[in-house]
């Protein structure tokens, strides 16, 4: 059986320790891979623990004036933690990129504010422990981080980590947080350090429970870490945690905890599967939803185009407590949805047919390129071995004139190759250009159609519209002529009967609702159609593109592969005259 010791000791070379460092020590090689962690376990424990000769330099930091990270900081940091000897030299006298850099050393640097890193695109490691820092900023465009270490600093909120998709291992150990939250988007966290900061609330620890991956966590030296069940309860809630506070959990105690807060933790569990199943619910809508805007007919499934025709429409509303207006609404609603219901299963079959068609085109495409690229193969192949027998026989003859026969011959089997490749490359863009026309017209004729009868369709809706702007308009001047007549035997609201006051106030009335109606199935109409045209149109330009690009590249590939073998004919006839 490990002993604490030996357990410690793997932690910490796995994973480090995190506190305080000596300035100057570790370091940073651009290019290479992460360096080994420069962390121990001493380092993580209480402020108090540290050396007199380390709070000596603390106090000579503070003492420091604030500094702001510029390009010379940054300059003289990578130049000092680049790499040595021969590299090193040749990287002094050009330069090291930024973006090249992996891992970037700025511990006791007094460093007030996180700034200008958006070079440091490919960085994975970043050491800013020991500084002034009170804000997390500054590190949105640092996507590949792996290990960032922000202990020893002043930083009081948890933020700015919502591009850190890669971290795995984050340090904020002695600090003034007393919140651990806005850590989602760290998916991949392994290695969490908090201690030393101000964290009371012991509903902290659940909020841990979503970074799968988290297997080591250190909170003490908080407040929270002084309540009677702090290793229980983590153990309880944190099942799949190695190490807390930089000792192993024994499966035992972990067997204890589950026991002591069975309840809390299957209540906890039901609350969690309710909302990830609510989580996985409203993903698939979404999905959903996106399959519907490709095929260009959301929210045409159900009474939505219907229902924002009477969102906005005042008039309508007030015109729908007319006697017999209510039955009439509802025929005619049911009606208008079987049509959008028409339109939306006409545009998912739709959207089908145009997949199918893109997806034959782009296997066609493959195949011809494929083919062709097999058959230049042997050409090249055929032309290497001729290559390396040429190029010997030209090196063994000793006769001046053979020579030149033979590197002239040699240079002609090198045009000869380059026509035979330029020939093979014309071939497919022939081909190609013909099988994009093709498509071309299948495409434009598919959504030709589709615009066709979806406008067929939404005729209908307006066909329905119009209808029963004629019914409602025969039922309100009915009601006028009894109101007049004083034969109304309902009681009308208020603001309906606002509207008969003359025969012109309520066809007004009824027109107003009627042109609303009209101008919400006319935008949805000119939406889908617009979408749809614009898709088509930007496909078939990509398309032509892409193949304008594939040409070019492979016409380049072409001309560097023959330029290089006539530049060995080349150094060979120059060698050989010289001789």
């Amino acid at each position: 059986m490990d002993t604490p010791e030996t357990e410690d000791a793997q932690l910490h070379k796995l994973h480090g320790g995190v506190g305080k460092r000596q300035p100057g020590k570790g370091s940073l090689r651009p290019g290479a891979g992460l360096p080994g962690p420069p962390r121990s376990a001493q380092h993580q424990e209480s402020p108090q623990q540290c050396s007199l000769e380390q709070k000596g330099r603390m106090n000579r930091l503070y003492d420091m004036e604030p500094r702001v990270m510029d390009d010379e900081m940054l300059k003289l940091a990578v130049g000092e933690q680049g790499p040595r000897e021969e590299a090193g030299q040749l990287a002094k006298q050009e330069g090291i990129l930024f973006k090249d850099v992996l891992s970037l050393q700025l511990d006791f640097q007094n460093i007030l504010r996180i700034d200008n890193l958006w070079q440091f695109e490919n960085l994975q490691k970043l050491q800013l422990d020991n500084n002034i820092i009170e804000k997390i900023e500054g590190l949105e465009n640092l996507t590949r981080l792996v290990w960032l270490d922000l202990s020893f600093n002043n930083i009081e909120a948890i933020e700015g980590l919502d591009m850190l998709v890669n971290l795995e291992d984050l340090s904020l150990f002695n600090n003034r947080i007393s919140k651990i939250d806005s850590l989602d988007a760290l998916v991949k966290l392994q290695v969490l350090s908090l201690g030393n900061n101000r964290i009371e609330n012991m509903m902290n620890i659940i909020y841990l429970r979503r970074f799968k991956a988290l297997r080591t966590l250190s909170l003490s030296g908080n407040p929270v870490a002084e309540d009677e069940d702090y290793k229980m309860f983590i153990c309880a809630y944190l099942p799949d945690l190695v190490y807390l506070d930089f000792r192993r959990l024994d499966d035992h105690m972990k067997e204890l905890a589950e026991m002591k807060h069975q309840y809390s933790i299957d209540e906890l569990k039901h609350r969690e599967n309710l909302m990830q199943a609510q989580l996985e619910d409203e993903q698939a809508r979404r999905e959903e939803l996106e399959e519907h805007k490709a095929a260009f007919v959301e929210q045409l499934n159900g009474t939505f185009l219907f229902d924002s025709m009477y969102a906005e429409d005042v008039e309508g509303s007030k015109l729908s407590h007319l006697p017999g207006v209510g039955e009439l609404l509802e025929a005619y609603k049911d009606k208008f949805v079987i049509i959008c219901l028409n339109i939306f299963e006409y545009g998912l079959k739709q959207q089908e047919k145009r997949k199918a068609e893109l997806d034959t085109f782009m296997e066609c495409v493959q195949e011809a390129i494929q083919e062709n690229q097999e058959q230049g193969k042997l050409k090249i192949a055929k032309f290497e071995e001729k290559h390396l027998l040429s190029l010997n026989a030209i090196r063994e003859e000793s006769e001046l004139s053979n020579i030149e026969t033979k590197i002239v011959e040699y240079s002609e089997d090198i045009t000869e190759l380059l026509n035979v490749l330029m020939m093979l490359e014309m071939q497919l863009v022939e081909q190609l250009e013909e099988t994009i026309n093709m498509f071309e017209r299948n495409i434009i004729d598919l959504v030709g159609l589709f615009v066709e009868n979806v406008q067929s369709l939404m005729a209908q809706c307006r066909d329905l519209e119009n209808h029963h702007h004629e019914k409602l308009l025969e039922i309100a001047i009915n009601v006028l002529e009894k109101t007049v007549k004083g034969e109304m035997d309902e009681d009308l609201p208020d603001d309906l009967r606002s509207l008969f006051v003359d025969k012109d106030t309520i066809v007004n009335a009824v027109g107003a609702s009627h042109d609303i109606h009209l101008l919400k199935i006319d935008n949805r109409e000119d939406e889908l159609v617009t979408r749809v045209n614009s898709w088509c149109t930007h496909l078939l330009d990509k398309v032509h593109k892409d193949e304008i690009m594939r040409n070019r590249q492979r016409v380049k590939e072409i001309n560097q592969y023959v330029d290089h073998a006539q530049s060995e004919l080349d150094s060979l006839e120059c060698g050989d005259l010289l001789d």
